[in-house]
């Protein structure tokens, strides 16, 4: 069990613990006497709740991994799990419960970069590191004028993700290049991420040399797109690219195909989910989706990590952001384990001076992750560049190039 006694008054803690298992279904063995929370914030349930529960159990396995091997020595890490839906307003919420509570550390998430926006400032606010595994938007680490003025908004805020600037060019480049597409239609779901990412889109292929013949915008929770077929179909584009999450796509490219429009739908790792397949079944064959980083099980350090997902039958896909989720997680716990050594091997008592400690940590991070070299630069973007285009190919998900983006 865990016996807690915070004094709130004056920030200070004091905290014991003994072995447990936590309500989000992980194991643990406890590192001694101190219990400090790691909160992540993701769509669990409804829309995009496949790629969110990757991120609640990528995190769930590296608190698990951390109490298991001891590696602060007298301290239990546990994980406090919060739905945000995809709601902006809910994430805010969590946020606030998240910064509220005087055992917690650190945040990882959330999923969708329009969520990010309204909880940056919570967490800034209380000091509180927050690492999103997989926000993409530029202006959440540079700014709004991330084009011609970065500057970074919140020094809390971080990313294992990288950033839409190098998706969506990265995607526009292996449209023209690689698929020799040169006509092509761009839609988006009006959200944060998807506009952003269609934008970077657009601009970028057009650069090349390539024709965007048509544009549209779709509402999240659309199910009838029979005018934006007839529309694609008459502009006589050869490729349709969408800005936006899975759970649209896969009805758009089912309808495209079903109405004699037979042409790939390529889109971002918002799409990228094994969701995207089941929904759209044979009418997704030939789709493509980019996605940060390289195909997690491509990667040895990885490997334990998938075994343990599969093994305790996690829900959700970990394929997208699992390894990003359990990086971000073990970068948190490392900037712990420094704190910790800085104070003679004691946990500081004052929650905010630890929470003050904790970014400082994770600004400074270099360790070699189960994703690659996690470190971050001065925006609190991630180092780690690299891209991974994916297409369906019988019915699964295969990496078909992988590389980082050339901006020119």
């Amino acid at each position: 069990m865990v016996i807690l006694t915070s004094v709130f008054a004056t920030g200070a803690l004091t905290l014991t613990a003994c072995g447990s298992r936590d309500d989000s279904g992980g194991d643990s063995e406890g590192g001694g006497g101190t219990t400090l929370t790691i909160g992540v914030d993701a769509p669990l349930s409804g829309e995009n709740s496949t790629t969110g529960l990757g991120i609640q159990y990528g995190a769930q396995i590296a608190v698990d991994d951390a109490n298991k091997s001891k590696l602060v020595p007298g301290v239990t890490f546990k994980l406090k799990a919060y739905d945000d839906k995809a709601q902006p307003a809910t994430g805010q919420s969590n946020a606030t419960t998240i910064t509220g509570d005087k055992t917690a550390v650190g945040a990882v998430g959330p999923l969708n970069s329009g969520v990010a926006q309204t909880m940056q400032q919570v967490f800034s606010s209380a000091n509180m590191v927050q690492i999103s595994p997989s926000n993409t938007n530029p202006e959440l680490t540079q700014g709004k004028n991330w084009q011609t003025d970065k500057k970074r908004p919140y020094k809390t805020y971080f990313r294992t993700a990288t950033t839409d600037e190098l998706q969506g060019s990265f995607a526009a480049d292996y449209a023209y290049n690689g698929l020799k597409k040169k006509k092509v239609f761009v839609v988006d779901d009006k959200q944060t991420y998807g506009a952003g990412l269609a934008k970077i889109f657009n601009e970028q292929f057009k650069k090349l040399g390539g024709t965007v013949v048509g544009t549209d915008h779709v509402n999240t929770g659309d199910k009838d797109f029979g005018s934006l077929v007839t529309k694609v179909k008459n502009s006589g584009a050869d490729l349709l690219y969408y800005g936006g999450q899975y759970d649209e796509s896969s009805l758009i490219t089912k309808q495209l195909k079903g109405g004699g429009v037979k042409i790939p739908l390529f889109g971002g790792d918002g799409m990228f989910a094994s969701t995207y397949i089941e929904t759209a079944g044979t009418a997704s064959e030939g789709d493509l989706a980019t996605a940060v980083g390289v195909p997690a099980d491509t990667l040895p350090a990885a490997k334990t990590f998938i075994e343990t997902y599969k093994s305790k039958g996690y829900k959700g896909d970990y394929g997208a952001y699992g390894a990003y989720s359990y990086d971000a997680t073990t970068a948190i716990i490392k900037a712990v384990k420094a704190a910790v050594d800085a104070n003679d091997g004691k946990v500081p008592s004052d929650i905010n001076a630890l929470r003050s400690s904790v970014v400082d940590g994770v600004q400074k991070s270099d360790f070699e992750g189960i994703s690659g070299k996690v470190a971050f630069d001065q925006y609190g973007d991630t180092t780690n560049k690299q891209l991974t285009v994916y297409q369906v190919t019988k019915g699964a998900w295969k990496a078909v190039k992988t590389g980082t983006a050339d901006l020119g």
